[in-house]
């Protein structure tokens, strides 16, 4: 007589429901990991212009829902396929300060991490500091996962001057405009205001001719009523 092997049939859809739970959670903290991750940004702006000989600020910031502890990062400058360091610190844990190295004579540091900030500035820049600077960071509460943001740096002779005659003009016609529109109605307002005191000086002079007429009118009636009657 063949046997059946109840356990094995019974089991099989027990494992495979508990793969798919263990996939589940695994898939649940990776969503969360990757969310509550560190962010590294260097703003809104990608890409600044500067004058030759000037100070540029290289901003940078860390964001990170789960925490930091041992938060290591580092400035580096690519031009030209090579690429050169110019400072790298630790920060410990939040609102702890950096400690940092600078590489470069013309870098210094100005972060902090109170404001979650690893900027630093660059002075008295030359046509050869144009390039890209990346900012990096790495978290070891997310297992060494490496992050990274690319500012690229712009040299220029000067500034470009933007025409504003446009603007001008059309601020102009419309200042004019609503001057116009201004004295229309003040002059509106004075010719109502005059109109209404001559009608209400000729709503006056109407009801005193009525008054002085009813006047007479009542005299010479009692005048009338007082003669006596003429003797036969």
């Amino acid at each position: 007589m063949a046997s059946t092997d109840s356990g094995s049939s019974v089991s099989a859809p027990h494992r495979s429901g508990d793969l798919f739970h263990a996939g589940l959670a695994v898939a649940l903290l990776l969503g969360v990991w990757s969310v509550g991750g560190l962010e590294v940004t260097t703003g809104k702006v990608s890409l600044i212009e500067a004058v030759n000989g000037s100070t540029v600020l290289l901003p940078c910031n860390y964001h990170s829902c789960i925490g930091i502890k041992n938060l290591f990062f580092k400035w580096t400058f690519r031009n030209n396929g090579s690429e050169q360091a110019l400072c790298e610190g630790n920060i410990p844990a939040e609102k702890i300060e950096p400690t940092y190295s600078i590489s470069h004579d013309r870098v210094t540091f100005v972060g902090s991490s109170t404001t979650s900030n690893i900027s630093i500035l660059l002075w008295n820049i030359t046509f050869e500091d144009e390039g890209q600077y990346i900012c990096f960071a790495r978290n070891p509460k997310e297992k060494n996962r490496n992050h990274s943001a690319v500012l690229t740096l712009r040299v220029v002779d000067q500034m470009k001057e933007v025409d504003n005659t446009l603007t001008v003009l059309i601020v102009s016609v419309l200042g004019g405009v609503i001057g116009l529109v201004v004295i229309i109605m003040v002059i509106k307002a004075l010719v109502v205001h005059f109109l209404l005191k001559d009608d209400e000086k000729n709503k006056e002079c109407l009801v005193t001719s009525s008054g002085n007429d009813n006047t007479e009118n009542g005299l010479s009636g009692a005048k009338a009523d007082n003669k006596g009657t003429p003797k036969a």
